[in-house]
């Protein structure tokens, strides 16, 4: 018996496809009814990708639990506040221009949201996000990337 591996970009990719095909189904009444965040973490998200526009960590900061962690296939696991300011913030913050959220569901303390990120450049690129929220604020991000060729930021070769 062989034995296949998948990567964990392929298993991203996979999951994203899957991500995008259930979006794209017809609404069902009582899944829809369970999709939708509260108002508090509606606005909370809304907040955090807004935050990111006015290029000040201070407001993003306080949107973050003290033990907040964030998680992408960028060699990130489960990295603390302090190493996402440096390796997230600092690196993107003046090359992001602002988050098009395209969709917004969720229950509870928890949410997915599909964004078209757009750079100061004129590039756009398309990730999902799963938050988990403690009251006002995020306490766990975790990233799923779009196509790697659509994925303009600071650490690829080519951000010009």
């Amino acid at each position: 018996m062989s034995k296949e591996s998948m990567s964990r970009r392929m298993a991203l990719g996979a999951g994203f496809g899957a991500l995008t095909a259930m979006a794209a189904l017809p609404p069902i009444e009582s899944a829809q009814a369970a999709a939708v965040p509260s108002p508090q973490s509606d606005a909370t998200i809304r907040q955090y990708y807004a935050a990111w526009e006015k290029m000040d960590w201070r407001p993003l900061d306080a949107l973050l639990t003290d033990d907040f962690t964030f998680t992408s296939a960028n060699n990130d696991d489960h990295i603390n506040k302090t190493a996402f300011k440096a390796r997230c913030w600092e690196s993107q913050k003046n090359f992001i221009e602002r988050f098009d959220l395209q969709k917004v569901f969720g229950q509870g303390n928890e949410a997915f949201v599909l964004y078209l990120g757009r750079t100061k450049n004129g590039k756009t690129f398309r990730n999902v996000e799963y938050l988990r929220l403690r009251g006002d604020q995020v306490e766990a991000i975790e990233c799923y990337f779009g196509a790697q060729s659509s994925f303009p930021s600071a650490v690829s070769a080519e951000q010009g």
